[in-house]
């Protein structure tokens, strides 16, 4: 009996003391419940901070891709209209290397029959007065039997250097 009278005494002691504890537990997990709610809107505002930072950084990626899509588009448009211009300049150097190529073959032809119109000796004596590079290119575009006439119209050291002169000519040909 008298345990039961002491539980009796303690029962409400203990159920007093279970609840304070209860109590006290409550107010800590209120607290800490706050807490986690304070840091659950630090990580919310972090968020969509970051979220705000993540779209503003995409719509200027944008916008610079855009940017620079639209200058490749134009350096490709430079770049064929400079091709356009080097083809067309190219085709207009090779139709006047044709024109000047013709101008020189028939100015040789000219040359050509001017000397070999010539009596020898008045060719050999003017040709013996040029530079020999320039007297063996006039050579080269006559007959060998008129080339052979002029050269012994010469004199000796000329002749032979235009002959020496005019072989090269022949072998590079």
């Amino acid at each position: 009996m008298r345990r039961g009278r002491y539980l009796f005494w303690l029962l409400p002691g203990l159920l007093w003391a279970q609840n304070a504890q209860l109590l006290e537990c409550n107010k800590i997990f209120e607290e800490r419940k706050q807490e986690l709610e304070l840091k659950l809107d630090e990580i919310d505002e972090a968020r969509q901070a970051y979220e705000a930072l993540k779209n503003a950084t995409e719509a200027m990626f944008r916008k610079k891709e855009a940017f620079l899509a639209k200058k490749e588009r134009e350096l490709n448009a430079t770049r064929a209209e400079i091709e356009k211009q080097k083809a067309a300049l190219e085709a207009l150097v090779a139709k006047n290397e044709k024109i000047l190529q013709a101008i020189k073959e028939a100015k040789a032809g000219n040359v050509s029959r001017t000397y070999a119109k010539m009596k020898a000796s008045a060719a050999a004596e003017i040709l013996a007065q040029m530079p020999s590079a320039d007297a063996a290119q006039i050579l080269s575009t006559l007959k060998p039997k008129t080339v052979g006439q002029i050269l012994a119209k010469m004199d000796p050291k000329k002749a032979s250097e235009i002959t020496l002169l005019l072989e090269g000519k022949a072998s590079k040909e």
